[in-house]
C-alpha cells in the first residue's frame, strides 16, 4: 500500500473519529418559557431582574439561554392557550407570574417543569401540595397576600384613624385574590373597617367600581395583587387623587403611579430568585425536590407628593418606619 493512500486512510479514521466529539460539542440552548398575565410593557423591569439573576449565574439571554415571553396582555381566558404553545414548542422550562398563569400552566404539562415567579398562595390555589414538598412539576416563590393586606390595612388606620370604609378592588377569576379579600375582610373587621368588595377583571371593570365607591362613599382604596390592578394602576392612583382618597396596595408601582402607600413584598427580588430555581432545574434538580420559598423581607414606601396633594399628614412615627420615601 503506497504511503499517499496510507495517508488518506488515517485522514478518513480521523475525520470520522471527530464528527462524534463534534456533535457531543454542540449544545443546545436551553429555553425558558415566560407566561405572564398581563402586557409585558408594564412588567420589563420585572423581567430584566430575570435577566440580571440569570447574567448572575452564567447565562445570557440570547446567547446560552433563549427567553420565549406569551403575554396575555390582561386577558386570563388566554393563558391556558398560550401555556399551551409554550408545551407545543418544548421549552425546558416554563416562569410564570401570579396564580391564573401557575393554575394555567399546570393544565398545560405535568411534564415540563414549572417555576413560580410569583404567586399568591400556592397551596391554597392548589398549584402544589406543600412549601416544603410541592410535588409534582411546580416550584418557586410563593407568598400569602393576606398578610400583607393586613399589615397594609393597619398602617392605613394608623395614618387615617378615622377610615372605616375602605373599597377593595380584587379578580374574582383569581383564585388567590378570592381568598384574599375573603381573609382581609376579616382582617378588616378587627380594626374597626369594612372593605367595600369590587370586582375589576379588566378596563371596562373600573368605571361601574369608581362609581360604586362614590355611592357608598368609600374613604380609602385598597385590593389585592391582581393583574387588572396593576397594569390599571394609573388609572386606579389617579381616580383617587382627584377624590383626595388615600390607597395602599401591596406594589411599590401603586406608589410610583402617584399612590399613597404600598406594604408587600419586592416583586422584582422574587423575579431574580426565579433565576436561582432555573438554574437548578437546568443542571438536573427536580421541581419537586425543591422547596417553595415564602419572601422574609417586605417593604413600606410613602409617596409624601401625594399625601400633601390630598391634604393629608403622615405620622413621624410611621414616616420613620417607611423603607422608602418618595418626596
Amino acid at each position: 500500500m503506497s504511503k499517499k493512500i496510507i495517508r488518506l486512510a488515517l485522514g478518513g479514521m480521523l475525520l470520522a473519529l471527530s464528527v462524534p466529539v463534534e456533535a457531543q460539542q454542540v449544545k443546545k440552548v436551553p429555553r425558558i418559557g415566560i407566561l405572564t398575565p398581563g402586557p409585558v410593557s408594564e412588567r420589563a423591569h420585572y423581567f430584566e431582574a430575570f435577566r440580571q439573576g440569570l447574567r448572575e449565574l452564567g447565562y445570557v439571554d440570547g446567547q446560552n439561554i433563549i427567553l420565549e415571553i406569551q403575554s396575555a396582555d390582561g386577558k386570563l381566558q388566554r393563558l391556558p392557550d398560550l401555556a399551551a404553545e409554550l408545551v407545543r414548542v418544548k421549552v425546558n422550562v416554563i416562569v410564570t407570574e401570579g396564580t391564573p398563569a401557575g393554575q394555567a400552566a399546570k393544565k398545560a404539562t405535568q411534564m415540563i417543569p414549572i417555576v413560580m415567579a410569583s404567586s399568591g398562595n400556592a397551596v391554597g390555589a392548589g398549584l402544589v401540595a406543600s412549601l416544603a414538598r410541592p410535588g409534582g412539576n411546580i416550584t418557586g416563590s410563593s407568598f400569602l397576600g393576606t398578610e400583607t393586606i393586613s399589615k397594609g390595612l393597619e398602617l392605613l388606620k394608623e395614618v387615617v384613624p378615622r377610615v372605616s370604609r375602605v373599597a377593595f378592588l380584587y379578580d374574582p377569576d383569581n383564585a388567590a385574590n378570592v381568598v384574599t379579600l375573603r381573609e382581609s375582610e376579616a382582617a378588616a373587621r378587627e380594626l374597626g373597617v369594612r372593605l367595600q368588595p369590587l370586582e375589576a377583571r379588566d378596563r371596562g371593570d373600573f368605571e361601574p367600581a369608581f362609581s360604586a365607591m362614590r355611592r357608598e362613599r368609600a374613604q380609602a382604596i385598597s385590593g389585592a395583587l391582581s393583574s387588572a390592578n396593576f397594569t390599571h394602576r394609573k388609572l386606579i392612583t389617579d381616580y383617587a387623587a382627584r377624590h383626595r382618597l388615600p390607597t395602599m396596595f401591596g406594589r411599590t408601582e401603586f406608589v410610583d403611579a402617584g399612590g399613597l402607600m404600598s406594604y408587600g413584598v419586592n416583586a422584582r427580588d422574587l423575579w431574580r430568585r426565579a433565576a436561582y430555581y432555573v438554574d437548578r432545574i437546568l443542571k438536573g434538580a427536580k421541581p419537586a425536590d425543591l422547596p417553595v420559598e415564602q419572601p422574609t423581607k417586605f417593604e413600606f414606601v410613602i409617596n409624601l407628593k401625594t399625601a400633601k396633594q390630598i391634604g393629608l399628614t403622615i405620622p413621624p412615627n410611621v414616616l420613620a418606619r417607611a423603607d422608602r420615601v418618595i418626596k
